[in-house]
C-alpha cells in the first residue's frame, strides 16, 4: 500500500480480514460468502478512500489499485464511473466481489446462446451503495457494467481472487468474436 492508503485504517483491517480468510480456506463459496459480509462492511463507510483513487475522468472508468497481496491471491480496486461509462462485455477468470461505495451501478449477466453470441441471461441488477455482488466462474462470471447515474460519478470496490490488473481476460462481441486484454490500472503500480 502506498502511505496514503496505508493510513486508512478501514482499508488496513479489511485487507487483514480477507488475507486470514484466505489463509483459512480456499473454497470459493466460503470466500465469497465470508468475504461478502468483509466487503459490506468496509463499503458501509464512506470516509477512507482518499481523493487520488476517486477521481473520474472524462473518456474512460478508472480502475485504481489500492491493495496487490504481495504473492498476488488477491486485489482490491477501486473503480470509479463517470456519467454514462460502460465496460464492453467481458469476464474475470477468477472470483470477484463487488460494492458500491458511491453512488449506484448497473451490471448485465450474458451468456452464450445456441449460435454463440452473447445475449443477456438475466435482468440488469441494479447495486446501490454498500451492496454486495460477486463473480466467477462458477457463479456467472460474464457481464456489462455501467454507472447507474447520468449527472454524477459512482464509485465501486472491487476485490478480486488474483492481482486483477495483471489477469489475462476476454471481451466478448455480441457476434461472439472473442478479444483477450489486460486491464493494467489507471494509477502506478502500488507495493503490496
Amino acid at each position: 500500500m502506498t502511505p496514503d492508503l496505508a493510513s486508512a485504517p478501514r482499508l488496513r483491517q479489511f485487507v487483514a480480514g480477507l488475507d486470514a480468510l484466505l489463509q483459512r480456506t480456499g473454497d470459493e463459496a466460503t470466500i465469497l460468502s465470508e468475504g461478502r459480509v468483509l466487503l459490506a462492511e468496509l463499503t458501509a463507510h464512506d470516509d477512507w478512500l482518499p481523493d487520488a483513487y476517486a477521481l473520474s475522468d472524462p473518456e474512460r472508468y478508472q480502475q485504481y489499485l489500492l491493495y496487490a497481496d504481495p504473492a498476488d491471491c488477491f486485489s482490491v480496486v477501486s473503480f470509479v464511473w463517470g456519467p454514462g461509462q460502460t465496460t464492453s462485455i467481458h469476464d474475470h477468470t477468477v472470483w470477484g466481489l463487488v460494492s458500491v461505495l458511491r453512488g449506484a451501478e448497473l451490471c448485465e449477466p450474458f451468456m452464450q446462446d445456441e449460435r454463440g453470441h452473447w445475449v443477456p441471461a438475466a435482468e440488469v441488477m441494479r447495486l446501490e451503495a454498500g451492496q454486495v455482488d460477486a463473480v466467477s466462474p462458477t457463479v456467472g462470471d460474464v457481464h456489462r457494467v455501467w454507472n447507474a447515474l447520468e449527472d454524477s460519478p459512482s464509485i465501486s470496490i472491487h476485490v478480486y481472487g488474483a492481482n486483477i490488473g495483471r489477469v489475462s481476460r476476454h471481451w466478448f462481441h455480441p457476434d461472439g468474436t472473442v478479444e483477450e486484454f489486460i486491464s493494467g490500472y489507471s494509477n502506478p503500480p502500488v507495493d503490496g
